[in-house]
């Protein structure tokens, strides 16, 4: 076996999900609503009109979920913890029963020889903050201060790597501008600016709750998704152009965090919707991590144009993609993403979080009928096993991507599949599948796909394969 794209010794594979997405039990042992069972019941909110209050049920099968990652050698599991089970109201009523079931998880993960990597917040806001205002308003800091403090006391004493906040970009653009997202706002520039604020905040306050509480060894970082460009030509011209505009898109997000405050440039730019803030909170948002996850999927090329401004280039309609349209195949956005993040914040240590890709994997036909009949199902062969050849190379290329990123010395320490089973995909519903794992949601079964041997081997052989 080719030992060409060998990782360092000691480098984390692992595997990633969300609470939301696959547990189910909405309502079950004492959970509260959260944002997205509510969003859910809105007509024409999700794609195929389906909901999360069942899902993977991962809340009653979670020990056979732990088998498979055990069996395919997965030794590292990104988790988040669904803040309206252990907080059905957001605050002060604290669910006795969500601590248990976190704590049953936990032990059952380590027993397994899995670590435990979890995140604080993965969008499901409990619905009754919302009621009170939600991301909109600086309550939402308080409440979170308590429920962080509350789950890092609770299980710190057996996670010693935690996430902060997923994707603040995703959840406060899509779910309080756009309104694709729960809650489905659609608020002014200067409310979005200031929930995004009050995000980071949470970010720090979470940081502090890991140092206070997390007990020897914790560690913790923020997830970001940042917007990544690409430059068309590794030449000079084009990956200044690049990085500049990768700068500008993501600095509201990461100089904070990283001591910068919010840049001078940004905050021109809002002109009399920046956000309102004091001094004690840029200190606690930049108070330091250990880490800085970061979520990669898709990529923008740009060049330097005629007047020597980036110029972002629009991709070709038959540029290849997922079936999550979103999604379109840029394994470059790997490397740049890290190697930006890098040299714009000296980041001492990154975790790729998430990477995956979404295609309408199921069983489908045998391959020899597909063959006749032209369906578009990925194939399956007669031992029925789905055969996403497509997801494989797509993990191939952007696993190749990080490895050049690693090998020219940028500090990463660990990366998380999106995702171990195919789960509820937010506004898409289950009409996309992000899975190793075909998940079939009438049975519960569960069928490892091709790509989940593969990565076994890419964890065996501490390589790309």
């Amino acid at each position: 076996m080719t030992t060409a794209y060998a990782f360092p010794p000691g480098f984390a594979w692992g595997v990633a999900t969300a609470a939301p997405q696959i547990e189910g039990a909405a309502l079950l042992d004492g959970k509260g609503l959260s944002i997205w069972d509510q969003f859910a019941t809105r007509p024409g909110c999700i794609k195929d009109g389906s909901n999360p209050s069942v899902a993977c049920d991962h809340y009653h099968r979670y020990e056979d979920d732990f088998a498979l990652m055990r069996d395919l050698g997965v030794r590292h599991y990104r988790l988040s913890l669904a803040w309206p089970r252990l907080f059905p109201d957001g605050d002060a009523r604290a669910n006795p029963a969500g601590f248990d079931f976190y704590g049953r998880l936990i032990d059952r993960l380590l027993s397994h020889g899995i670590t435990p990597w979890c995140t604080l917040f993965h969008w499901d806001l409990p619905q009754a903050l919302e009621g009170r205002g939600g991301w909109r308003h600086h309550a939402v800091t308080d409440a979170f201060e308590t429920y962080a403090n509350a789950a890092v006391g609770a299980l710190g004493d057996r996670v010693k790597h935690w996430f902060t906040l997923n994707e603040i970009p995703a959840f406060i653009l899509h779910g309080y501008k756009l309104g694709l997202h729960a809650p489905g706002a659609t608020e002014s520039p200067q409310v979005v600016n200031q929930a995004y604020h009050h995000a980071l905040v949470c970010h720090g306050l979470a940081v502090r709750a890991v140092r206070a509480r997390g007990g020897p060894g914790a560690k913790v970082g923020l997830v970001h998704n940042p917007e990544i460009f690409v430059p068309v030509t590794e030449t000079p011209a084009d990956i200044a152009a690049a990085r500049t505009i990768f700068a500008q898109t993501n600095e509201h997000a990461l100089a904070p965090v990283y001591a910068q405050g919010y840049p001078a440039a940004y905050l021109a730019r809002c002109g009399a919707d920046a956000p309102v803030f004091t001094d004690e909170e840029m200190a606690l948002i930049a108070a330091p991590a250990d880490f800085l996850g970061l979520n990669v999927y898709r990529g923008h090329f740009v060049r330097a144009g005629a007047d020597g401004r980036p110029e972002q280039l629009p991709l070709p309609a038959a540029y290849p993609r997922a079936e999550a349209t979103w999604l379109h195949h840029v394994p470059q956005a790997m490397y740049w993403s890290l190697k930006f993040c890098r040299e714009l914040y000296q980041v001492a240590e990154f975790h790729v979080a998430e990477n995956g890709v979404g295609y309408h994997d199921s069983p489908g036909m045998p391959a020899h009928l597909e063959s006749v009949h032209g369906w578009s199902q990925p194939p399956r062969d007669l031992s029925g096993e789905i055969l996403d050849l497509h997801r494989c190379q797509f993990l191939r290329t952007y696993l190749q991507s990080l490895h050049r990123a690693v090998q020219e010395g940028v500090p990463v320490a660990g990366y998380f599949l999106w995702s171990l089973l195919d789960n509820f995909e937010w506004a898409d519903g289950y009409t996309s599948r992000f899975g190793l794992v075909h998940v079939d949601y009438a049975t519960q079964r569960r069928t490892p796909k091709l790509s989940a041997s593969w990565y076994a081997e890419v964890i065996k052989a501490n390589a790309v394969v």
